[in-house]
């Protein structure tokens, strides 16, 4: 006899809402360092490689641990792993804050990264194990999807406002009430959950893991910052290297950390596909519009970090809207088409834009945005729906690794993209620095006199502008293909209802038929 899955209450939605908070805090910590970075630079005196560690080892460190973590939160208790994490994460907030030397920021900023590594992909999984109804499961992930973008962008907004008002450790300690809010209330709301049966933890593959996602994130990074290198191709070489090691040992050992059998789940694997060029998508854009808002348009940091929260408006309806339309009977294969399709008309908008062309570049964000954020929502409903509650961890750890690797080639592919336009469309005779970037052009146009100085800067806003204006072309076609994969590849799978099991309360013990 089948039964239906419990429907969450009151008390899941308000661990939903705690669950948030730590969500909201690890995304916004990518960017919370956009306005530090002078009063940092003033106080600690870095050097120039220590400045960029403590920008870099944050995401760096986070992106290498999140497939351990995910796997360790499915054999030691979720709960137990998100509470642990909220520990370090609030620690390395206080150490951050009072941090006296560089070294001290940077090993602060590290621990970030392993409590930002524990937070994310168990508060997915948590949000897997206690919305079993498959209504109520999209809609939560929705939200989720929604706070964690919406993060990002309000780290920047955050940081400056506090940076103004106070002194730059104040970014840090934002961090602290929320921690302490979920240490409190996370025992008594949050259900604890596991794999009944996990196995030996396989410590070889965390190193293995780690090779093989950090040389990769840190070659595709650098590549969009430096543009082209052999040091940064072969350190993405030695990635993927690691990566086919990596992949020999989850098929080879008895008790994986990534079991194989997670791929073999009815829809995971174009879901996980697709979510990655969702990803792809979203940072790409961001490579231009932020240098767009600030040296083409002369916006301040702060100015353009509050204008680039606009497109939040259209962001956070995207997720509800789609989660309506897939419980009101719409086909999930052409919802997500439709998301894919909207984010590729975004980069229409966005390649019609000259270099005065604000509220045009803010409608593409935002369009392009809503587009991804459907289609991220309804991709990861379908992903961690396909894999068994027991190995609910795991799957949220790969799709927030392929969520960096999107985000990293994105910003990489489509960056060389504007990049060699913009060479291209500099004058022969401009200085070097000038036709390397944007930025080098205005700095060598500042320190000439008069209409020489305006000439270059106007030539060089205008092959910026050119330069995106490609890269856009290449990102509306690029998802405009992701929508026929979709359309495709999503088209005849159905999500598979929860199998039943002899107490419907313990989340752990329920697995999808057939997987």
């Amino acid at each position: 006899m089948t039964t239906n899955p419990p429907r969450a209450g009151r008390r899941e939605w308000t661990a939903l809402t705690v669950l948030m908070l730590p969500l909201l805090l690890v995304s916004m910590d990518v960017s919370v360092l956009y306005f530090a970075v002078p009063e940092i630079s003033a106080d600690l005196e870095p050097s120039g490689t220590q400045q960029l560690w403590i920008f870099d080892v944050y995401g760096f460190v986070l992106a290498g641990l999140l497939m351990t973590m995910g796997s360790l939160g499915d054999r030691i208790g979720r709960r137990r792993l998100l509470l642990i994490g909220a520990v370090a994460f609030g620690a390395a907030s206080l150490l951050a804050a009072y941090a006296h030397t560089a070294e001290t920021l940077i090993a602060a900023r590290a621990v970030l990264g392993i409590g930002g590594a524990t937070l994310m992909p168990t508060t997915m999984a948590l949000v897997r194990t206690m919305f079993t109804d498959p209504a109520q499961r999209a809609k939560a992930i929705g939200l989720w999807s929604g706070v964690m973008t919406a993060g990002i962008a309000l780290g920047s907004v955050m940081s400056g406002v506090l940076v103004e008002h106070f002194w730059w450790g104040s970014v840090f300690l934002v961090n602290l009430p929320a921690m302490v809010l979920l240490l409190a209330l996370g025992p008594v709301l949050l259900p604890e959950s596991k794999n009944p049966s996990p196995g030996r933890f396989d410590l070889l593959s965390v190193p293995l893991s780690m090779a093989a996602v950090l040389p990769v994130i840190y070659g595709l990074k650098e590549l969009a910052a430096e543009g082209w290198n052999v040091r940064y191709v072969m350190s993405i070489t030695v990635g993927l290297l690691f990566a086919a090691l990596f992949v020999q040992r989850q098929r080879t050992s008895a008790s994986p950390m990534i079991s194989p059998a997670l791929f073999r789940g009815h829809g995971f694997t174009p879901a996980l596909a697709l979510n990655t060029v969702s990803a792809f998508g979203v940072m790409g854009s961001a490579y231009f519009t932020t240098q767009y808002l600030q040296s083409v348009l002369g916006k301040s940091s702060l100015e353009a970090a509050l204008w680039s929260l606009l497109p939040s408006v259209l962001i956070g309806a995207a997720a509800p809207v789609a989660a309506h339309l897939v419980q009101r009977g719409a086909e999930r294969a052409y919802v997500v088409t439709g998301g894919f399709l909207i984010s590729a008309a975004g980069y229409g908008l966005l390649a019609l834009a000259g270099t005065d062309s604000l509220w045009l570049v803010l409608a593409a964000c935002g369009v392009l945005a809503a587009g991804v954020v459907i289609a991220m929502s309804l991709l990861t409903d379908l992903a961690l729906s396909s894999a068994p509650v027991e190995k609910a961890g795991a799957a949220s750890s790969l799709l927030e690794t392929g969520t960096e690797f999107g985000g990293a080639l994105g910003m990489a592919a489509l960056g060389s993209i504007g990049t060699a336009l913009y060479r291209r469309g500099m004058p022969s005779d401009a200085p070097a620095p000038a036709q390397e970037t944007l930025g080098g052009a205005l700095a060598v146009a500042a320190e000439l006199p008069g209409r020489a100085g305006d000439a270059l800067a106007t030539a060089a806003r205008e092959a910026f502008t050119d330069g995106m204006q490609g890269a856009a072309i290449a990102g509306a076609l690029l998802l405009t293909g992701a929508a026929g994969l979709a359309a495709v590849g999503l088209r005849h799978i159905r999500m598979r209802p929860e199998a039943p099991t002899e107490n419907a309360g313990q989340a752990d013990r329920v697995s999808l038929s057939g997987v």
